[in-house]
């Protein structure tokens, strides 16, 4: 069985439909949403809730999952099982942590924060790789990266034990979760960074990549390689080159990038990466960013934007997001979005019922607007995989950016 095809492509752009099929069984026709469900569960939300929402594709997080469960991971029951969930399942590698836990404190910046940072020198670059090293770290930052893998002190857990995260050992727990599709481990960078360690980084990147490869041992299971070398033209295309051509099953792209960045990155990546095989951008999900990523030949996008936004209130629609917490809502009888089949409006939650559940601090809240989002991203890439098939795509980005006043 083929884990991908491509079934339909755009004559003007890279956009094109394709249909993942795991070993598993499970099925995602692509461009696809891939929903977040960090330990193994999409927050707020029911395992009823996720069948009625049009969801193909759930990521959960290897290395926090491997903190809640410790050596019993060998033992685990399944993601899929523990979800309830029977599409495909994708867990990331921890290689982010390595960033979010790492120089994203000590840096004080955001993956998603799509601002311009003032780049390292050579002699700045060098100090930090040395400092990493050796563990000489900023008090903000946990990670200590070695050439052979990660240390990990996150004293956010009970368990304080510092953790040391390996390709061989990110592949073994990745294995013993059950997705359908994982990731290599890799090093995410900081927008901070200067050429000079994004090499270094993508260098020990390639090495993890062979050593994640060598590693695995389900067939069942495919895997994917990462992409990374910051926002420079020249790493980023030796990186797709020397990724592109290991036997992976399919490619991701990372890093750490704004919008303008983000574009250059995935133009740069592309055109080294098999035109066979799957590709996902990792961590980003705006709409304007999916159309860009779509346009250029991405397939599958994972963000929390739709959850963790919805747990407070932002509510994502065809005009645009708002704020629903806001007083200026309650005994608002408008649903939640004009014409929206989600569950949530489909049964009768208005502006002002929602407004209210989130001022008395409700549970449901968090619930019907999760619900309500991942229904509206799921329907987006819906109507986005029609408008290719039909070879409508830029008409169909253009309108939805008018729509957005973007």
């Amino acid at each position: 069985m083929d884990f991908f095809t491509i079934t339909t492509r755009d004559k003007k752009t890279k956009a094109r439909v394709g249909m993942l099929k795991t070993s598993h069984g499970g099925v995602a026709e692509t461009p696809s949403y891939v929903v977040v469900g960090t330990r193994a569960k999409v927050k707020t939300l029911t395992t009823e809730d996720i069948k009625k929402s049009k969801t193909q594709m759930i990521i959960s997080n290897t290395y926090h999952l491997f903190r809640e469960l410790g050596d019993s991971v060998k033992e685990f029951e399944g993601l899929h099982s523990r979800l309830g969930f029977d599409g495909v399942v994708m867990t990331d590698s921890g290689g982010f942590q390595v960033f979010s836990l790492g120089f994203s404190r000590e840096h004080n910046v955001s993956k998603v924060g799509f601002f311009s940072h003032k780049k390292n020198s050579f002699v700045a670059d060098l100090i930090l790789a040395l400092r990493a090293k050796i563990g000489l770290r900023n008090k903000r930052n946990s990670v200590r990266i070695t050439n052979n893998g990660a240390w990990f002190k996150d004293e956010s857990y009970s368990d304080k034990k510092p953790i040391f995260l390996t390709p061989e050992k990110s592949i073994e727990i990745q294995e013993s979760l059950g997705a359908d599709i994982i990731l290599a481990f890799d090093e995410c960078t900081s927008p901070k960074h200067g050429f000079w360690y994004n090499k270094w980084a993508m260098i020990r990147t390639h090495r993890w990549a062979l050593r994640c490869i060598k590693a695995k041992k389900k067939n069942s299971q495919a895997l994917y390689g990462i992409v990374q070398g910051g926002d420079y033209e020249e790493l980023r295309k030796e990186s797709a080159r020397v990724i592109g051509k290991m036997p992976f099953d399919g490619f991701a792209i990372g890093g750490s990038f704004g919008k303008e960045e983000m574009r250059n990155v995935i133009d740069w990546s592309v055109p080294f990466l098999p035109e066979e095989k799957p590709r996902h951008l990792l961590g980003v999900g705006r709409i304007e960013d999916i159309l860009d990523g779509v346009e250029r030949g991405i397939d599958t996008f994972d963000c929390v934007i739709p959850t963790r936004e919805g747990r407070h209130g932002g509510i994502w629609t065809k005009k645009g997001r708002y704020d629903v917490t806001k007083t200026k809502f309650l005994g608002n009888n408008e649903l939640l979005e004009n014409g929206c089949m989600c569950p949530a409006c489909s049964s009768g939650i208005t502006k002002g019922v929602l407004c209210n559940l989130f001022k008395e601090k409700n549970e449901e809240a968090g619930r019907y607007a999760t619900l309500h989002n991942v229904f509206f991203f799921n329907s987006f890439m819906e109507h986005l995989r029609t408008s290719i098939k039909n070879g409508t795509f830029s008409e169909f980005k253009k309108q939805v950016l008018l729509d957005l006043h973007l």
